[in-house]
């Protein structure tokens, strides 16, 4: 049986008279790297907002590792193993790179410990210090966040989110603009993640997320069009006909 993480069943949402999205059913299973994609005002956001807690689905269910979590409040997303980086950055500008994750780390292993000295904390630093290495920050740790590189505060996020130790890692749009260089520093970085977690990224990049995704999730219009491996999304004569251009391969 396949081992789904992530599903959504028949999920819809409108905003007022508006049907953002419409009856959409997938499942991602775990371990994977899917991407979705879709033109502009395809309904990319909106579900990405549903996956992660952030947009209480109208209608539908979201289920994640079987459980049904729909309308469970944001915070508790990743107590229970899902975290997430959301297209504008959100990070402390004024801390270093290392504070912005210390501070991640702490949250998660020592919310309640009032009285032991941030100093004394090895634990806690040595995670810091770890992530900080594992997204290629450990030369910036003690530069100021507001410093970095746009490439780099990207990366700092996601180190921040990988704080909570997530099973399930939700990224929207992780390369939005960012150079040539920068995105694919980026994407061999989420390839790098995605070896011990499930990733699901939104991108507009539809030919990067070719080469890298095992799965991809393509909508138009709030309906779900396409959901297939790169080839077969590829060689959909509708995707071809909304989407990628009659593009070849």
């Amino acid at each position: 049986m396949t081992d789904v993480i992530l599903a959504t069943e028949g999920v819809s949402k409108q905003f007022g008279k508006f049907i953002a999205l419409n009856n959409i059913s997938v499942a991602f299973e775990r371990g994977k790297l899917a991407a979705i994609i879709g033109p502009n005002g395809a309904g990319k956001s909106t579900y990405f907002n549903i996956l992660s807690g952030a947009y209480p689905p109208t209608g539908g269910r979201l289920l994640y590792r079987g459980r049904d979590v729909t309308g469970l409040p944001q915070h508790r997303f990743a107590h229970i193993g899902i975290a997430k980086s959301f297209q504008i950055t959100n990070i402390f500008p004024k801390l270093s790179a290392f504070e912005n994750v210390r501070v991640a780390v702490q949250a998660r292993h020592r919310r309640y410990d009032l009285w032991t000295a941030r100093e004394s904390l090895t634990e806690v630093n040595d995670r810091a210090r770890e992530l900080l290495t594992m997204v290629g920050l450990d030369r910036m740790d003690d530069r100021a966040a507001e410093d970095a590189a746009h490439g780099e505060q990207r990366a700092l996020e996601i180190a921040m989110a990988l704080a909570s130790e997530p099973d399930l890692l939700l990224l929207d749009e992780p390369t939005a603009g960012m150079s040539p260089e920068e995105t694919q520093v980026m994407m061999r970085l989420i390839v790098k993640l995605s070896e011990t977690r499930t990733v699901i990224l939104v991108e507009h990049k539809m030919k990067l997320v070719m080469g890298i995704c095992e799965r991809i999730v393509v909508l138009h219009h709030g309906e779900l069009l396409a959901d297939g491996t790169p080839a077969e999304v590829r060689s959909n004569t509708d995707v071809k006909r909304v989407y990628l251009g009659q593009e070849k391969s």
